[in-house]
Parts: C-alpha cells; sequence; structure tokens
C-alpha cells in the first residue's frame, strides 16, 4: 500500500485492516502518534488526514485515502496552509507548547498540537470556546489545560503576524 506520509510517499507491506498508528509507528519509525487507549478516546494517536484530524489508533490502512500528516510534519503542513517557501523549524502550535511550558509528561503533547493546528488552519481567531471545543476528548494526564489554552491563544497570534 502507498502512503503519502509529512509529504513524502511511502510504500507499506501491511493488512488493510492494521491500525494507521501501528504503521506510522513500527515501519515508519515516527514518534509523534503515540498508542495511548487504542479506542480513539484520548487524542494521543492523532494524525491530519487531509488536514482534518483522525484518531490512527483505529483507522485501518484501508481507509487511508490523502495526505497524513504527524507531529514531525507540522512545519511543513504550516508552511503548505500558508504559502510560504521554506518550512520553519517548528509549527507555531509547537513553539507556543515549548514556551508556555505546556506538556508535561508528553501523552497529551502529540493529540492537542494536531488539534490545535487543525483549528488554527481553519480559524485565524478562535475564541475561547472555540478552543475548549477542539481540545475536547484530549486527555492531559497532567492537568496542564490552563497552559494549553494559553499555548493556542499565543500560537492563534504569532499566526496571525
Amino acid at each position: 500500500m502507498r502512503l503519502n506520509v509529512n509529504e513524502l510517499d511511502y510504500e507499506v507491506d501491511a493488512d488493510p485492516s492494521t491500525p494507521l498508528l501501528y504503521v506510522l509507528a513500527d515501519d515508519l519509525h515516527l514518534k509523534g502518534p503515540r498508542f495511548g487507549c487504542g479506542l480513539a478516546q484520548c487524542g494521543s494517536c492523532s494524525v491530519l488526514l487531509n488536514g482534518r484530524e483522525i484518531r490512527s489508533c483505529v483507522t485501518p490502512l484501508a481507509a487511508v485515502d490523502g495526505a497524513i500528516t504527524t507531529l514531525e510534519g507540522l512545519p511543513q503542513f504550516y508552511a503548505k496552509t500558508k504559502g510560504l517557501a521554506a518550512a520553519p523549524e517548528l509549527h507555531p502550535v509547537q513553539q507556543a507548547f515549548l514556551e508556555e511550558q505546556a506538556p508535561q509528561c508528553g501523552y497529551c503533547y502529540n493529540g492537542v498540537s494536531i488539534k490545535a493546528a487543525e483549528l488554527l488552519s481553519q480559524k485565524v481567531d478562535p475564541s475561547e470556546a472555540d478552543i475548549r471545543q477542539a481540545m475536547d476528548g484530549h486527555l492531559c494526564r497532567c492537568g496542564t489545560y490552563p497552559r494549553i489554552m494559553k499555548a493556542i491563544r499565543r500560537a492563534a497570534t504569532e499566526m496571525k503576524k
């Protein structure tokens, strides 16, 4: 099966019923999407498929049709959506998460970053309610929700410049 992941094409030899997460982690050795609950309830395995968040732990390869973006590919996703000639080192969401010290143990970091990147690609000035709704279904074991919210607002401000 052929996959486009982070702007690169891969040929993978896996059963079509294999969850996308397993191929990303085991075959492509990507560290962004993580196994959390295996039930699409925590968000740790989130990736973008054609710019929309999906839960890769429950998405079989057979259902994947289009471009996949993982945490590692967020800078390229940002450059593409903004029409930039070159990708920055980090997506503004990733930079804001570092500056606000939002991630702690790392359990939620992938999912909230992916979802925040999706949100900010669709809404340049999201309200507090927009952000809360987007983050619904993303579990943070360390409870850094206030810092996550602050980081997303910071990224939104940076992306408007």
